[in-house]
């Protein structure tokens, strides 16, 4: 233990050790099907963790309760120690919590630009009043968008930064998912949700938009990340720690090694264990 550490009193040390993310005997039930089951995960400060698991695992569903898109039908949610079970998404997104989409949510006739500020809405100033009469201001919020817009594409590339006012349906697919890391990351989230991002790349761009995750990553490295994959060789790459779903509930948890050999996960991924 380090020094500065052995100066903690016990409530300090322990506010520090605390999990960012905390979900206890999280449920969610469509009717009769469960698709999270009393769910325990923990997630901490700075970390990058991997949820894997068979189709209909309840992956993208705990996604979904975490940011107000379900209510959860039991349990508790506490994020930076405080409860945001059954918050609205607005509420959610507004605590420091953002995601993507396996399937693309961008507006593809809108530009980049305008694709990206949809994530920054909320701190953005709409009333009439504020857009005819204070035009200064106006023009200083919207410089200090398109700022920050192109600051961020420039993090994962300096061409995406070039095309800031092109329409997103003129992108390819590996910079169209930037975008929407992009409109993720604008707020600057405590947290972030990165629901199978390599979906409909090739393995050559799952791998540039990796280490353009990864390079995002080492310039804020207080960001926490979660990360739904279906790519193992991803999932081996980018994360500290896995917890493995299967019907909902959680049969494994920690380094992708050791998750990879447990005998529950390769008989819910392959039907039987790997001799």
């Amino acid at each position: 233990m380090t020094a500065a550490a052995d100066t903690m009193d016990g409530p300090a040390r322990e506010a520090a050790a605390a999990p960012l993310l905390a979900c206890a005997g999280l449920t969610m039930r469509f009717g009769g099907l469960v698709a999270l089951d009393a769910l325990d995960l923990h997630v901490a400060q700075g970390e990058i963790l991997g949820l894997i698991g068979p189709n209909g695992s309840g992956k993208t569903t705990f996604f979904n309760v975490l940011t107000g898109l379900y209510r959860a039908s039991g349990g508790r949610i506490a994020f930076a120690g405080r409860d945001i079970t059954g918050l609205a998404p607005q509420a959610v997104y507004r605590a420091g919590i953002a995601r993507t989409f396996q399937r693309s949510r961008l507006c593809l006739p809108l530009t980049v630009f305008d694709n990206v500020m949809i994530g920054n809405h909320l701190r953005l100033s709409h009333g009439a009043c504020f857009n005819v009469f204070r035009r200064g201001a106006l023009r200083r919020q919207y410089d200090e968008a398109v700022g920050a817009a192109r600051s961020l594409a420039a993090t994962f590339n300096a061409q995406l930064a070039a095309r800031l006012f092109d329409a997103a349906g003129t992108l390819d697919m590996i910079d169209r998912r930037r975008v929407e890391i992009c409109r993720a990351l604008v707020n600057t989230p405590r947290l972030l949700l990165l629901d199978e991002p390599s979906a409909g790349m090739t393995r050559g761009e799952t791998r540039e938009l990796m280490d353009d995750i990864l390079q995002v990553r080492a310039a804020r490295p207080a960001l926490t990340i979660v990360i739904i994959e279906h790519e193992m060789n991803v999932i081996e790459r980018m994360t500290q720690r896995c917890v493995v779903l299967n019907y909902g509930s959680k049969i494994a948890e920690g380094p992708f090694r050791a998750v990879a050999a447990d005998r529950g996960v390769q008989e819910a991924y392959l039907g039987q264990a790997v001799a």
